[in-house]
């Protein structure tokens, strides 16, 4: 879950303010040559962007934390499945709603925490060094829950409400840090889940194995505090904050762009199919005979082929029509929904299933930054545009639960389409992606004539 928010936007505000505003305000011009000039005409050297010692300690303290905090948010599946053998949670369909609010807050938080990262940039630290903790207390306390609604409102509220303090300003820095090679910058963030997705499910099902929930989730608590805590210090800014924070006007025309409705459609059909894999696989698996270990194991395939997918994809966006990749990302992904998923009886099926929808259906998650620059050249209406975009399949998060609850069926038939109990899952998940695809489709035959090759 990344995004790209330009700096130049931040460096070019105080040249819109009144004279009066500018005696307050440090004029930020700069670039990756690293000049800033002041109010006064004072011209000062910043660390060089695009590299340097600097720009890669921030990139790598951002790695890890979306690795640690967002992979331990998409390895739920391993925790569901866990959960729903235990008595005391047996046939609990709430289950699925604390994975959802965990990765859900982040999503549909997004706008407010990024016009409040925009108006406050000074204060971008503090939010993290708030947000960090809340996060290990949501963790340590979900420990002590003893039922669903205690652990809905621990490690699902509280941990992703700390989550998305933390997410912005990091994102924020990484966007003042790599201007010219944002790109590979965006694409290191995003394949982080992905890395740390391959071995986390392994390591949290073999603690809840032999250690229980409880202990499982003060360990991860722990880990989180110890790989990502002396990195704060590195999540710096590059451009020095404002001593007056000034916002100017958030230009909203691009809400009269048809194109942008027509992303935030295909975001919000995609939302609605997206997060049904993750949270499901391990128990479909169970329940057609293979092991825990087994649905672990798709997991982190699956997060070996979002690696692949997230990353080629950002990269393909710089060079190749965005149209294609919103294309080829869904339609792919929902017909191996259908096919691979749905048929199913064993494992080998589900290897490839766990491998295209990992690629395929990640990949579209690497394209919303330039659905927005697509759509504007304003580089204000990318970050407006992302954030609501991330809002679109916010929805689909928390929705995911609820919808759940209604989609499964008692009884298990292994030999039935989509092992009968998960059968109308399957199908609605192939038919959001593939709407998703559609949406794209019928406006590359339509009137409009826009071509979102790449950024503008």
């Amino acid at each position: 879950m990344a995004t790209v928010m330009q700096s130049d936007a931040i460096e070019l505000e105080t040249h819109e303010m009144p004279l009066s505003h500018r005696q307050n305000v440090t004029q930020q011009v700069s670039d990756s040559t690293g000049t800033l000039i002041n109010h006064e005409g004072v011209a000062q050297q910043l660390k060089p962007a695009d590299g340097g010692i600097a720009a890669w300690k921030v990139l790598f303290a951002a790695f890890m934390f979306e690795a640690m905090m967002w992979g331990f948010s998409v390895s739920f599946g391993v925790f569901q499945n866990y959960y729903s053998k235990l008595p005391q949670f047996h046939n609990d369909r709430n289950i699925t709603i604390i994975g959802t609010m965990a990765s859900g807050v982040p999503y549909l938080g997004a706008p407010f925490m990024a016009l409040v990262v925009r108006r406050y940039q000074r204060y971008r630290a503090y939010m993290i060094w708030i947000g960090w903790p809340i996060c290990i207390i949501g963790l340590l306390a979900s420990s002590f829950s003893r039922s669903v609604g205690a652990l809905i409102v621990t490690q699902g509220l509280i941990y992703g409400f700390g989550f998305l303090m933390i997410y912005w300003p990091i994102i924020s820095f990484i966007n003042e840090w790599w201007i010219h090679r944002r790109g590979m910058a965006f694409g290191v963030i995003t394949c982080a889940a992905g890395v740390s997705g391959i071995a986390m499910p392994f390591i949290i099902e073999s603690l809840l194995e032999r250690y229980g929930y409880k202990t499982t989730l003060r360990a991860v608590a722990v880990g989180i505090a110890v790989l990502t805590g002396p990195l704060i210090p590195f999540l710096k800014g590059r451009l020095p904050p404002s001593q007056t924070s000034v916002v100017t006007r958030q230009n909203w025309s691009f809400t009269r762009s048809p194109l942008f409705w027509v992303y935030s459609m295909a975001n919000i059909a995609q939302g609605l199919g997206f997060f049904f894999p993750s949270l499901f696989l391990p128990s479909y698996a169970t329940s057609i005979g293979l092991s825990a270990r087994q649905g672990a194991l798709l997991l982190a395939l699956m997060s070996f082929a979002q690696v692949l997918g997230q990353f080629l994809f950002g990269l393909l966006s710089d060079r190749v029509n965005l149209n294609n990749l919103l294309l080829l990302s869904t339609l792919v992904a929902g017909i191996a929904t259908f096919t691979a998923w749905g048929f199913a009886r064993d494992f080998a099926p589900l290897i490839v299933f766990a491998l295209l929808f990992g690629f395929f259906a990640y990949g579209f998650n690497s394209l919303r930054a330039r659905m927005g620059t697509a759509i504007g050249e304003d580089p204000t209406v990318a970050l407006a545009t992302f954030s609501v975009y991330i809002v679109c399949q916010g929805f689909g998060n928390v929705l995911a639960g609820p919808i759940s609850a209604g989609l499964l069926t008692d009884g298990v038939r292994k030999d039935g389409y989509g092992a009968w109990r998960y059968k109308a899952m399957v199908l609605f998940t192939g038919a959001c992606l593939n709407r998703s695809g559609q949406f794209r489709l019928e406006t590359c035959v339509s009137v409009l004539s826009i071509d979102p090759r790449r950024p503008r």
